[in-house]
Formats: structure tokens, C-alpha cells, sequence
């Protein structure tokens, strides 16, 4: 059976957001500081790749495996990213890794606007 063309667009959005969240990644500002060592932004990159790499898994089993958990999942995880994104930018000022998380969290929501909607529905088991 082929995927549906809104569960298509589902996938590639929310590929083409993980990967701008990689090159946010690459992009963040890692200078160290007294209250910020080497150590603790090495653990941040690696916990970011880590979350990257789970995030992809979630999204092929949305697309390919058809798990509905999967989708709630991702949605979770963007309402997240967005409350966390929206306190950044409350006590500090833009910057260009956060301008690519806007973008990325304006592709995952349409994303899973289209997750939801039209020929998408009956795809996903509970």
C-alpha cells in the first residue's frame, strides 16, 4: 500500500525540520564560560544529536510503521520546543540559531497539521 500524500508531506516536512535543527546545533554559540564548561556543552550537543536521532525514529514510525503514539509523541515534543524556544527569546535576544529553530518549529507544525488532516486520518493504528 502506498503512503498517503498528507502522511508524504508529514515526512518530508519533518525531516527537512531535523535537519535544520542539526545545523542549529552546529550553530550554537559554544564558548565556554565559568558557569558554562566544556563538559556541559559537549553533554548538550551530544543530548541534542541524541534527541535528533529519536525524533527521526518517531517520525519513520508515524510514516512507515503507522504508530498513532508516535505521532502524539512528536506533538508533545513541539509544544515543548515552542514553550522552551519562547522563554530564549524572552530573556535573550535573537540569535541565528534560534531564528533556524523558529523555522524548523513552523515545518514541524505544518507537519503535523497535515499529520491530521485529509487522507492521513485512517492511516495511523491506535
Amino acid at each position: 500500500m502506498s503512503v498517503p500524500r498528507n502522511v508524504l508531506w508529514f515526512e518530508v516536512l519533518m525531516y527537512i525540520s531535523l535537519m535544520l535543527d542539526a545545523i542549529s546545533v552546529a550553530v550554537q554559540d559554544r564558548t565556554p564560560t565559568p558557569e558554562n564548561p566544556d563538559s556541559a556543552i559537549m553533554a548538550v550537543a551530544i543530548l541534542n544529536g541524541i534527541v535528533i536521532v529519536a525524533m527521526a525514529f518517531f517520525v519513520y514510525l508515524a510514516a512507515h510503521g503507522r504508530k498513532n503514539w508516535s505521532r502524539w509523541v512528536i506533538l508533545a515534543v513541539e509544544v515543548l520546543t515552542i514553550i522552551s524556544l519562547a522563554l530564549f527569546l524572552r530573556d535573550n535576544n535573537m540569535t541565528l540559531d534560534a531564528g533556524i529553530e523558529i523555522i524548523a518549529s513552523v515545518l514541524v507544525t505544518i507537519g503535523l497539521y497535515y499529520s491530521f488532516t485529509g487522507d492521513a486520518r485512517g492511516w495511523f493504528n491506535a
